[in-house]
């Protein structure tokens, strides 16, 4: 019996997806519920799963742009599954496996490896590896070797860098279609830019304090709590109190009507492999550093492994952008409607900065804060990015969200 497979729903006003990897060729055999195949919305790429097991007949390839309910493909239910290996013939191939490889292919294996003399010797005249003989066991090259090998350019390194005044002329073009995630990147970005009154204000932070925090217990932070400690914890840590200092940035506007959240959904910009990604993380007034480090390193993940399903990327109050992985030194990022403000990371670089009277060398970020002028005006942008250096400049102010003194004091 031939049983359609067809394109399901995968999020509210989505009518058309692309059909952009096929995990099974056609005529394999599947099985119920395997995943057959990853369908990209203008959201996020999503799994395609057999609703029965038999052999698939692929109909639409790779690339196709395809209407929600559209038939994709067909499993044939009356297809036999393929008979599974005896436990006679695996044992068979353990053996074969197991057999020792011949002298010959170990020699080959080894041949060309230097010692680690022999390598600083190779780097420092300029020879590549492969182009001298090792006279050591299996073919490995010496420090003798690398002594007696004549100098010359690095031929095996720089084969496929174009030298100065010797590259290629040529006029060739490449066309590639946008994916929907990049169509709708686009879409947003431009509507963001022509319908806010967007502007961006600056600062900067000593990260000087962060960093010896990271360097005093990132060891212990790891052993107890199973994640790394970054930055990203801290940052997102300091916005949430700014956000609760300052309502209006996490604020949006709802027609004529002005939409206050109580509560703080941080959106993260990562870069997967199909374009920029902007996952939640919801409720983050209620997470620890490390809950933030690990739904952090989760949310990565999945946008790197194209995992990320409509619902973690829907929503969100706030975002936290960081070129600085990227080695950014000042951008103006744009917001992510209907957001009303974004803060933008960048690198840190050890400048000379003015501290008591004395001039002394600091690792230093520039950050920046987009925002709605609609809704949010100079006192509150401003207010809320100094608020933000501040918390990172004194963490200890982050647990409570004040001077430690004054709650003493009863201020």
């Amino acid at each position: 019996m031939e049983i359609e497979l067809k394109i399901p729903a995968v999020g509210e006003s989505i009518s058309e997806v692309t059909i952009s990897k096929w995990l099974k060729k056609d005529g394999d055999y599947v099985e119920m519920d395997e995943a057959v195949a990853e369908i990209e919305s203008d959201k996020a790429t999503v799994e395609l799963n057999a609703t029965h097991a038999g052999v698939i007949t692929i109909l639409s390839p790779e690339g196709t742009e395809i209407k929600i309910g559209a038939v994709a493909a067909t499993v044939n239910t009356d297809a036999a599954a393929p008979a599974k290996d005896s436990g006679k013939v695996e044992t068979k191939e353990e053996t074969v496996v197991s057999k020792p490889q011949p002298v010959a292919a170990v020699t080959n294996y080894a041949a060309g490896t230097p010692s680690p003399a022999a390598a600083k010797i190779l780097l420092e005249k300029e020879i590549g590896a492969g182009e001298i003989s090792g006279t050591g066991k299996d073919g490995r090259i010496t420090k003798e070797d690398a002594n007696n090998a004549s100098s010359k350019p690095l031929a095996a390194i720089t084969s496929d860098v174009p030298q100065y005044g010797k590259v290629k002329l040529t006029r060739e073009q490449r066309r590639e279609k946008m994916s929907n995630l990049r169509k709708a990147v686009a879409k947003r970005l431009v509507s963001a830019k022509n319908e806010t009154a967007m502007l961006t204000t600056f600062n900067e932070v000593n990260m000087q304090p962060i960093m010896d925090i990271r360097n005093k217990y990132k060891d212990k932070f790891k052993e107890k709590h199973g994640v790394g400690l970054g930055f990203m914890s801290f940052f997102t840590r300091a916005c949430v109190l700014a956000l609760q200092k300052y309502p209006a940035v996490n604020a949006y506007i709802d027609g004529t009507d002005i939409i206050y959240n109580e509560f703080c959904d941080i959106s993260i910009a990562v870069s997967g492999p199909k374009g920029l990604m902007v996952p939640v993380m919801r409720n983050v007034e209620t997470y620890t550093l490390w809950d933030i480090e690990k739904q952090v390193g989760a949310l990565a993940a999945k946008a790197r492994d194209n995992k990320l399903s409509i619902e973690e990327m829907t929503g969100g109050t706030f975002t936290i952008s960081n070129g600085g992985v990227f080695g950014s030194m000042l951008s103006t990022p744009i917001i992510n409607p209907p957001q009303s403000a974004i803060l933008g990371m960048h690198n840190i670089i050890e400048r000379p900065i003015a501290e008591k009277g004395q001039v002394v060398i600091r690792p230093m970020m520039y950050v920046a804060l987009s925002y709605d002028h609609r809704i949010i005006d100079g006192r509150e942008s401003v207010g809320f990015l100094v608020t933000v250096k501040q918390l990172l400049e004194n963490p200890q102010l982050m647990l409570t969200g004040k001077d430690p003194l004054d709650l003493l004091m009863g201020m």
